[in-house]
């Protein structure tokens, strides 16, 4: 009897064991669930505003600006510098300089527009409606110099892409710069809170590079034009950067996930903090948000490839 009664308190047991781990997984799927309801009904929404193309629109309209349509981001990636259209010139004999005339004709092909344009949109409201008045209220509450910080210590910790992007290019000299400067700052930078490798006496900058450069460098082109939800405008060849760096990037190691996106969604804010305005100022001089974006994005990516097949020489990492 003793030994029965043994057996049935631990099949009861396990049995309670079981039934808790079901409850957790149920509970794990009904957040996924309504967080993909969330984003399907945004995308769903979204995908049937009105876009206002550069046929549509009056001359009259060209001065009033258009609704924004897309997230300058970062992509929960790096947040890309949107690169100065250059002024336009009354006599019609002066000339561009050479690296303006390719950025005016760089192209990139859109098969997937309107996919594309339906990621632009919600990407566009996930910016007004979440990320930009959480944004608002983050930066009234910290101040700009502790934020810099935090900035400092995220870029410290993106260290493994841009050595190994060096590293792949054959670019020796800036992995030996990204290696000082990595040592330097976590060290007497206090974990990369602060950046003393950059001072003038040492003068080690950051080495703007990443995987879809690395592709570049070999000879690879863009492909086509993409737009991922979240993660904002990129191509093939760039997607390879969003890969890597759920390998390479330390953030993408932390468990529980939902430890891991608190943490990168903190980034995203803190990012997002120091640039608002940036996006809303770029969208009022564009007829069709969508088409500059695009065309921003294609253009901005072509000179960091230039930029980084210049010789060392040419190649100087700017002041900040």
């Amino acid at each position: 009897m003793a030994e029965e009664k043994s057996t049935s308190d631990c099949s009861c047991n396990a049995d309670k064991v079981v039934n808790i781990r079901l409850m957790n997984i149920i509970c794990y799927v009904k957040h996924f669930a309504r967080l993909v309801a969330f984003f399907v009904f945004l995308a769903t929404g979204c995908a049937h505003s009105p876009v206002q193309t550069a046929s549509t629109v009056s001359a009259g309209d060209v001065s009033s600006p258009p609704q924004v349509t897309e997230v300058v981001s970062a992509s929960l990636t790096s947040p890309a510098e949107i690169p100065d259209k250059p002024e336009n010139k009354s006599n019609g004999d002066e000339e561009y300089p050479d690296d303006i005339k390719d950025e005016q004709t760089a192209t990139i092909a859109d098969p997937l527009e309107p996919f594309n344009r339906a990621m632009y949109h919600f990407n566009d409201k996930l910016y007004f409606w979440m990320l930009k008045p959480v944004a608002q209220g983050y930066s009234s509450v910290v101040p700009e110099p502790a934020r810099v910080s935090v900035k400092n210590f995220f870029s410290n910790l993106g260290f493994p892409i841009r050595f190994l992007s060096c590293l792949l290019q054959a670019d020796f000299r800036g992995a030996s710069t990204e290696l000082g400067r990595f040592g330097i700052n976590t060290i007497w930078g206090i974990g990369g809170l602060m950046d003393p490798a950059a001072n003038k006496e040492l003068d080690l900058q950051k080495q703007d590079t990443d995987l879809g450069l690395t592709l570049a460098s070999y000879g690879v082109g863009h492909g086509f034009y993409i737009v991922w939800p979240v993660l904002g405008p990129s191509s093939p060849r760039d997607s390879v950067d969003i890969i890597g760096e759920s390998f390479l990037y330390p953030v993408s190691y932390i468990n529980p996930w939902y430890y891991w996106l608190s943490v990168r969604s903190s980034e995203v804010v803190n990012a997002t903090s120091l640039r608002i305005g940036d996006y809303e100022s770029l969208q009022k001089a564009a007829i069709d948000p969508y088409v500059a974006f695009r065309d921003a994005y294609i253009q901005y990516r072509l000179k960091k490839v230039k930029g980084r097949n210049q010789s060392p020489e040419k190649a100087k990492p700017q002041d900040k």
